[in-house]
């Protein structure tokens, strides 16, 4: 159907608009360049790959999930996104906004599982465990850079973009969100027509 062959354009088409909006009159304009630039590059590596390899349109909706997401968290900064309706709903005593940001983290492993599948460079279990441990070496990763972001910059940037909001075991706690957003792509992936490709 055309729709269907429409998705990437109409994804982008999204994340764009979301990406220009959240430029304007940022919360703070250093949080929200450490925020972008991985998602820029990562919007920006699909972009130049996407005439030499098609993700299907299950990938595409959800690696955007991430970078629509975490656009609109670099606009406010993660901590003060307005999710209070989330926060008054189930009681609890933080914005967990950046906690739904970090399971959508682990989406990317569906995309890397079949990616490995379509070219033939793994079989689908074998795919799926490299999904699950990527994501899981990219949440260490990110977490690393975190830190040492908020120890160079300092100030109010720097606790901002570490987004902990007091919580001691904030970064393990994201880690976690992000390797159970892998286990629910996988999940997904399991079910997907690729399992059965090989």
């Amino acid at each position: 159907m055309a729709w269907q062959q429409r998705t990437p354009h109409i994804l982008a088409f999204m994340i764009v608009a979301t990406m220009v909006w959240s430029s304007i009159n940022p919360a703070d304009m250093r949080v929200w360049w450490a925020e972008m630039v991985p998602i820029m590059a990562i919007f920006a590596g699909l972009l130049l790959t996407f005439r030499k390899f098609q993700f299907s349109n299950t990938s595409y909706v959800l690696m955007s999930v991430l970078l629509i997401m975490h656009t609109i968290g670099a606009h406010y900064t993660f901590a003060n996104v307005p999710f209070d309706w989330v926060t008054d709903t189930f009681g609890f005593e933080r914005n967990h906004y950046d906690r739904v940001a970090h399971f959508s983290v682990g989406f990317y492993a569906y995309a890397a599982a079949e990616l490995l599948v379509r070219k033939n460079w793994a079989r689908p279990v074998t795919a799926m465990f490299f999904g699950l441990f990527f994501i899981m070496s990219v949440a260490a990763a990110y977490e690393i850079i975190e830190w040492q972001f908020a120890v160079i910059e300092g100030g109010d940037a720097g606790i901002e973009f570490l987004g902990s909001q007091g919580d001691e075991w904030d970064a393990q706690k994201d880690m976690l969100a992000d390797t159970l957003g892998a286990l629910a792509a996988l999940v997904l992936f399991w079910f997907s027509k690729y399992r059965h490709s090989n």
